[in-house]
This record gives structure tokens, C-alpha cells and sequence, in this order.
């Protein structure tokens, strides 16, 4: 307590001292009404709907793009190497070897000891791109004809892309985590003969190989360290390295065939996690649209630096990299096991990418986020009494006065220096997406890496663009206003009632408009039909979220219209799909599952068979009184999430739709009390509302 006031007087005396300057030289009253600008505008109002329109400028790259008629991808990527010819495109970190660690407790760890980076120019980007889109040609591959590219992000994955694009084949775009049967499914909808891999995926094609019959050419991104091994794959698929193909091209007499804005640039696949994933058609139009919209909202130097890590085959990702192509920021390629000097492939005593890139801006999803949090949270609970009390009364003092438009540079210089050290020291501002950002890691990470984290909310098929918070807006819990590429109207729902006659502010579902909108999914007519809609010349998508719009014109994400949740690291549950997946273990008489957005697994309330219940508790040496006792008892709900764990695995469910923690329940959910419907359908929200504190306490 005696430390505490003392560092209250320090502050005390701080403010005294350091509040004139700042409030000369900061004008706080311009932040705060920057913060409080309009950032949309209702267009139009209907009995059923209201439309927003952002009424933010469009920048100069926009209008030179428009003049100049630059209007593919392919034309952003020649336009970046006439003006970025000799500079700095992408690098990557040399791996010098690859060690064991040992453990304190005696296990063995691989590290890795890595070197600088290494950079490619724009122009030998450029070179390389071409020979690879010829190299393609050489094997066979023609104009329109898709190409699969299931890989981790790598300089090599954006170069390639570009070389697809400069003979005008379509990208299919693969999560690198997809199981079999997704890759499986993508490979063949899409009917392709070139996939284009990793040496570290490549053995999962031993075992579907056999079901992609179409498949003839397999391109293998090599491995810095490791020989590639190409038994066992028989001899019916060419394999070849990358740089085999690279040689091909360089060979090659064959011309580009270049794309038309019309023409498909990718079939992006989702995660697959509702079922057979969905390829959304995006063509260049809308991507290009996603890109110019943002460059009406982000502020970059020359100066800065970007670090690659989320997967490409992520819309937001690959549009945050072709912005940095276009600016001629260099991009420096990383991975969550190297990103920092703690994490798990770095040798002990190395330094991490972020340390040796130093980035300037970075794009996360939550889950990423919250793990630097946590980090830091335990980094101060395991330090001294007084460190703890000093750092959070720290943010807490930067957090109030930030509120009133002020920053803190010499707290930020003294106290934050080694948290803002975990990702190089340099970070300018951090695009958070695909899921959201839950408020309190929000605000610890504004204050405590003293930059900009700003949200936006996206989806595949709006090309990652919907809206996003600008530099100055001060907020958590909202996710900007619409971008400039599109319109958003909020559209009735009254089976969940929100209505935009609601008070105090407008909510329905999420109804996104404009040139930015994907064509459809791929091969899914009645899914397009469904989905999609043309209204006034301007092609819409229904997203099935429920938001709000705020007075300044901003967006807020409420609720989910289906029963699909998007977890912390942008997987899609499938609620339903879950749950009719559990019910079919013997252990189940019903079960409701749920899902935080803001978590990274899912949990669920259990309605146990009273008679394996009861088999469970004598053969486990638990003693049975009564439903109710045994429900509540501890033991039999770690023997029941063990076996729905088992079961879950069985019916070939992902990891993050297993769940995590159980509640046994020894009420029978009956329409009477109001918790299913007459056809015994779950009632969720009423669910929720009365199993809330079981909710809380699974998840904490």
C-alpha cells in the first residue's frame, strides 16, 4: 500500500509537471474531435432497412489508379516494380541449422539457429514471378486454368501468385491446416492438374494422390535445410522442385496472357470447419476494390516495415501484402514459432524475427494478441510486488489520459520500452481481424505497446473489406466505419429482433454492397442465390451478422444471425454440425454447445443418459444419491469430457470444435420451459441466459 501511494504521488507530480507541455504541444481538443468525426452517413431509410455510405476521402494512389486505368493485380504488381525496381520486395531469415535443446526436465527440443535477412528486390521478384508463370506454360498449364497453392506464407507463395497471375490462371487458395478430406475436396471441385506445395506439406499428398486423379504436376516450395525425398509418391505425378520450374521459365519464349478485371484472380477456400469448404470467386475487380479502400485509411512512410505471418491463403493477409507492394514497403516473412526472442523454434540466447526485422506495422488476429496479453500479464505477475503495482497503475494512468486525447511519451520511453521490445520496438500501428478483439486485451496492448491496434471486420467474400477504425478513433468494441469500396445496410430481422426502428441505435443483419463483393462460390449456385442478391445495379452479400451503427457512424458486430461462430483465430463452429455429431454418443441425451468469439475452443452444457450416467459413477467408484449430486460432481465431469473428447475425434471433428470443458445438466429441457421449441429444436439465447454462470465458469 506504501508503494502504491508513493507511485500515486509520482504521478501526481508527473502530471504537474509534463501537463502544460503536452497540452501545448499535443492540442488534445484536435484528438478528441478527430476521434468523435462522422465516419458514415445514413444514405437511405427504409420500413425494413438503413443504408451507411463512409464519407472518408479517397487518397491519391486511388485517384492515380483510377486515371491510369491500373485495374488488375497483375497491373499493381508491375506498377510496384517501376517504382520500386532496386528496393527491398520480401525477405526471408536464413536458417544456418537446426539443433536439439535440452530441456530442464530432459526432454529435447528442435531449434532453430537462424541468420539475417535475406532480400529479393522488386525486379528479381519480378524476373522470378515470370519465370515461373512461363515455367507453368512449359509444363502444360494454360490461360483460365486453375492452380491449387496449398502453403505456408513464404516469399516464394506471393511470388508464385504473381507469376499464376501473369498468364492469367486463377489461385485456388488452401489453408495449410486443412485435414484430407477438405484438400481432397478443393482439389478436385476445382479441377486442377498443377498444385503448388511445400516440401513440409508435400507428404500428405501420399496419401490423396490416390483421389485426385486429375492432379499431374506437383510444384514443391523447397526446404532451406532438409534434401527433398520424392520416394513413395509413384510415378504418375510429375514432381519438381520450385526452382526446377524457375529454370524452365527462364528457357521459356512463351508471352504473358494478361488478365482482364473481369476475370477470376482467386477461388479463395474457407477453413471448412461447417462442412465441405466453400471457394469464394473473387475476381480482380474485387480485389482490387478491397485494396484501394484501404488505401484511403491507412497512413504509411516509406520508412516502414511489414512482418508476414498469417496465412495467405487469408484474404486479409494477402490484401495487407499487396498494399505493402504497392507502397514498396519491404515484407519480411515470419512464423509464430519465430516471431519472438521466446518463442518456440528459437536456440536460446537468439533473437527472434520481430528483434532482428524490427517491423513497423504487423497484422493479427486476436488469438495472436491475446497471447502477447498474457505474456505480458505474466510477466508481471511473476515479477516483484512494486514492478506489478508501478506497470498497472502505469497503464491505468496512460489509458485515462488517452481517453482525454493526450499521449504519455516519457511513460512510454521509461515503463513500456521492454514490452513494446517483444516485437522489435518499433511497432507503428497493428490491423486486427478475422475475429473479435475482446476490449480489455484491446486497451492493455494500446497503452502497453504505445501504438494504434486497429479493428476491422471483413469477410472472404467481401474481399476482406467492410469497415475499419481509423488512426485517431479511440474506441474498443467497434469496428470502424464502412470503407469506401462499399455500402452496408442493416436489414430487419425480426425472428431475432433487432429491428432498425430500435433504440437507441439501428441494428440488423449485416448487408454488404458494392464492387468489393465476390461473385459467388465457386461450383454452388443455389449457395450464390442464397447468399447473394443484385439490387440497383450493385451487387450485395448477406452476412448473417447482426450489428449497430453507432451515432459517429460507426459499426458494431452484436450477434450472429446462424448458429456459426467465428472463434478467436478466425475458425469457423458450426454449432449444429457439433452438436449432431456429440448426440449420436450413447453418454447424450441432448447438448447444447457454445462458442465465445472471443475464445479459441468451444464448451457445452450436457443433458447425460441417466442410465450410463449411472453405470459411469459405480464403475468410476463414484457414490450416486440422487441426478442432481452427480451432475454436479466433479470427477464424473472429467470422465464424461474424456469420453465426448474420444467420440469427438471418432466423428472426425477438428480440435477446435471438441470441447474443451462440459457442464452436466440434470434438467430435461422441455418446451414448458421455454429452452426448446415445440419440435425440440435449442432455444440458444434462453439457453444462455439461463446457464450463464456455467458458461463463465467452464471458460475461466
Amino acid at each position: 500500500m506504501r508503494n502504491r501511494n508513493s507511485f500515486y504521488c509520482i504521478f501526481h507530480l508527473y502530471t504537474i509537471i509534463t501537463w502544460p507541455v503536452y497540452f501545448l504541444v499535443q492540442k488534445p481538443w484536435k484528438a478528441k474531435a478527430n476521434h468523435n468525426k462522422l465516419k458514415s452517413v445514413a444514405l437511405m431509410h427504409g420500413d425494413d432497412f438503413v443504408l451507411h455510405r463512409s464519407v472518408s476521402d479517397i487518397s491519391d494512389v486511388h485517384v492515380r489508379f483510377i486515371q491510369d486505368k491500373i485495374d488488375t493485380m497483375e497491373k499493381v504488381f508491375r506498377f510496384a516494380v517501376r517504382q520500386h525496381g532496386q528496393k527491398a520486395a520480401v525477405g526471408t531469415r536464413e536458417i544456418l541449422a537446426e539443433e536439439d535443446e535440452i530441456q530442464p526436465n530432459g526432454r529435447i527440443f528442435k531449434k532453430f539457429v537462424l541468420g539475417s535477412y535475406q532480400w529479393r528486390t522488386f525486379t528479381q521478384m519480378d524476373n522470378e514471378a515470370e519465370s515461373f508463370g512461363r515455367g507453368l506454360r512449359e509444363l502444360g498449364i494454360n490461360a483460365k486454368e486453375n492452380v491449387v497453392l496449398f502453403a505456408e506464407t513464404r516469399a516464394e507463395w506471393l511470388i508464385a501468385s504473381n507469376g499464376c497471375m501473369k498468364q492469367n490462371m486463377p489461385l485456388v487458395t488452401l489453408y495449410a491446416t486443412l485435414g484430407e478430406d477438405a484438400l481432397i475436396h478443393g482439389i478436385n471441385e476445382t479441377e486442377v492438374s498443377c498444385v503448388v506445395t511445400s516440401q513440409e506439406l508435400l507428404p500428405k499428398f501420399k496419401n490423396i494422390l490416390p483421389c485426385t486423379p486429375n492432379v499431374t504436376v506437383l510444384v514443391v516450395f523447397e526446404d532451406a535445410i532438409k534434401p527433398l525425398d520424392l520416394a513413395g509418391y509413384g510415378d504418375v505425378v510429375k514432381i519438381l522442385p520450385y526452382r526446377e520450374v524457375i529454370r524452365l521459365g527462364e528457357m521459356s519464349s512463351k508471352t504473358g496472357l494478361l488478365p482482364k478485371p473481369e476475370d477470376t484472380a482467386f477461388v479463395m477456400y474457407t477453413s471448412g470447419s461447417t462442412g465441405p469448404p466453400k471457394g469464394v470467386l473473387m475476381s480482380h475487380e474485387n480485389v482490387m476494390s478491397s485494396m484501394l479502400a484501404y488505401t484511403n485509411v491507412a497512413v504509411i512512410f516509406e520508412s516502414d516495415v511489414y512482418m508476414a505471418y498469417l496465412p495467405l491463403a487469408h484474404v486479409l493477409e494477402l490484401i495487407g501484402e499487396s498494399m505493402c507492394m504497392l507502397y514498396g514497403i519491404p515484407i519480411g516473412y515470419s512464423n509464430p514459432l519465430t516471431m519472438t526472442d521466446n518463442s518456440s523454434k528459437i536456440k536460446r540466447g537468439s533473437k527472434g524475427d520481430a528483434s532482428v526485422l524490427k517491423p513497423t506495422i504487423i497484422a493479427c488476429v486476436p488469438l495472436i494478441l491475446d497471447r502477447i496479453y498474457k505474456s505480458i500479464q505474466e510477466k508481471v505477475e511473476s515479477g516483484s510486488a512494486v514492478k506489478k503495482s508501478l506497470f498497472n497503475l502505469a497503464v491505468q494512468y496512460k489509458l485515462d489520459w488517452f481517453q482525454r486525447g493526450y499521449d504519455t511519451p516519457i511513460i512510454n520511453s521509461v515503463l513500456f520500452r521492454p514490452v513494446r521490445a517483444i516485437l522489435g520496438g518499433r511497432i507503428r500501428f497493428i490491423l486486427a481481424g478475422g475475429a473479435p478483439l475482446a476490449p480489455e486485451t484491446h486497451r492493455c496492448l494500446r497503452a502497453a505497446l504505445c501504438c494504434p491496434v486497429l479493428q476491422g471486420y471483413g469477410l472472404t467474400e467481401t474481399c476482406s473489406a467492410t469497415t475499419m477504425m481509423d488512426f485517431y478513433d479511440r474506441s474498443t468494441g467497434i469496428t470502424g466505419g464502412p470503407l469506401s469500396c462499399c455500402d452496408i445496410k442493416l436489414v430487419n430481422w425480426d425472428e431475432g429482433n433487432y429491428r432498425v426502428t430500435d433504440r437507441p441505435y439501428p441494428r440488423g443483419e449485416i448487408h454488404v454492397g458494392g464492387p468489393n463483393v465476390a461473385v459467388g462460390y465457386f461450383k454452388q449456385p443455389e449457395k450464390t442465390k442464397e447468399e447473394f442478391y443484385e439490387e440497383n445495379g450493385r451487387r450485395w452479400f448477406r452476412t448473417g451478422d447482426i450489428g449497430e451503427f453507432r451515432p459517429e457512424g460507426n459499426l458494431q458486430i452484436v450477434d450472429r444471425k446462424k448458429d456459426l461462430v467465428k472463434l478467436q483465430y478466425g475458425e469457423y463452429v458450426s454449432l449444429g454440425k457439433v452438436e449432431s455429431e456429440l448426440k449420436t454418443c450413447s453418454l447424450i441425451d441432448n447438448v447444447c454447445v457454445y462458442a465465445d468469439p472471443t475464445k479459441m475452443f468451444v464448451v457445452a452444457l450436457v443433458m447425460p443418459n441417466p442410465d450410463h450416467l449411472k453405470s459411469i459413477s459405480m464403475k468410476s467408484g463414484i457414490s450416486w444419491n440422487n441426478i442432481e449430486d452427480i451432475c454436479l460432481n466433479s470427477q464424473m465431469e472429467k470422465v464424461y469430457l474424456t469420453e465426448i473428447q474420444k467420440h469427438g475425434l471418432k466423428c472426425r471433428l477438428e480440435k477446435f470444435e471438441i470441447p474443451q470443458a462440459i457442464k452436466l445438466i440434470s434438467e430435461i429441457w422441455t418446451p414448458d420451459m421455454g429452452l426448446v421449441t415445440a419440435a425440440f429444436k435449442l432455444k440458444r439465447k434462453n439457453i444462455q441466459d439461463r446457464y450463464q454462470l456455467l458458461i463463465d465458469r467452464m471458460y475461466s
